[in-house]
């Protein structure tokens, strides 16, 4: 991916949490290359589109780089890596110790998630 602009990054995503919302509105446009491919999994129309079972998608943030399925925070890695503005951060994801960090701290995150979404509601 980082010598072809034409390969992206596929990002999926909960359109129907608020919060969500609003991440992937930031990314939108912070990808102003068009370099990632963000798929609503919300959406009961759509289901060819998940790779997985779309209960499993929904409860964790999930990413695809070339052809490999990610989730937690190595898909935020993936997806930080897709934009010039963050890829700083994902490349330095892919020491595994920062990794680490990260998913921990994405664990804690999920957590308190639900709390977060009545807020942004």
């Amino acid at each position: 991916m980082e010598n072809d602009p034409l390969e992206k990054v596929t990002v999926w995503y909960d359109g129907a949490c608020p919060l969500c919302l609003r991440e992937i509105a930031l990314m939108r446009r912070l990808d102003r290359r068009g370099a990632i491919r963000f798929v609503d999994v919300s959406d009961k129309g759509e289901p060819a589109s998940c790779p997985i079972d779309r209960t499993r998608l929904l409860e964790r943030f999930h990413a695809e780089e070339d052809g490999v399925l990610l989730e937690g925070a190595a898909a935020f890695a993936a997806m930080w890596r897709a934009i010039p503005l963050l890829r700083p951060l994902g490349l330095a994801a892919r020491w595994r110790p920062l990794l680490g960090l990260l998913e921990a701290a994405y664990r804690q995150f999920l957590k308190v998630r639900p709390r977060l979404q009545r807020f942004f509601a």
